[in-house]
């Protein structure tokens, strides 16, 4: 494995983030939605900096099906527990690559009448976009490759890593 966020670059920009997005909605409740099982580590620092006002809930999708590569279908494995109409909401993403997954809960959600929706992405890979599609808040940029740790993974492994490191084909 090569490391390509460290652990120390990773916290520094959950803290921005963070801050960010508590300068744009004040004090102001927020739910927290996150995309299980990659955005559980990125969810839980993000939180602690929020600070008050803020819960949390969880979605569970399923496009990769223990590959590298998105097999192009979104299935909803657990849906969320609460109702999120007139509520504020993060939506709490570890990647986005091709953009389907982002785009099929967006629309999902909005159904679901919340009085605001955004995405906060820990990280984006511009290069593998297939589907236009809106990060509100973004940690970083990345190449076109297979990463792990932090919450991703590779059929459920390397999650636990703290720092994002490109998966070679060797490991």
């Amino acid at each position: 494995m090569e490391i390509l966020i460290s652990e120390s670059d990773i916290a520094a920009k959950v803290a921005e983030l963070a801050e960010t997005i508590r300068k744009d909605y004040g004090l102001a409740d927020l739910v927290l939605v996150g995309i299980l099982k990659g955005s559980i580590f990125f969810l839980s620092d993000l939180a602690k900096h929020l600070g008050v006002n803020v819960t949390m809930d969880f979605i569970q999708t399923s496009s990769y099906a223990g590959e590298k590569s998105s097999s192009g279908v979104v299935q909803i494995r657990k849906d969320l527990d609460s109702s999120i109409e007139g509520k504020h909401v993060l939506l709490v993403e570890d990647i986005i690559d091709t953009g389907l997954t982002l785009n099929h809960l967006r629309e999902l959600l909005e159904t679901r009448k919340p009085a605001s929706l955004k995405v906060v992405s820990l990280l984006s890979k511009p290069g593998a976009r297939k589907h236009e599609t809106q990060i509100d808040y973004l940690g970083f940029e990345i190449p076109e490759k297979f990463v792990v740790g932090y919450g991703l993974d590779y059929a459920e492994r390397y999650r636990n890593l703290p720092f994002i490191a490109v998966l070679t084909d060797e490991a």
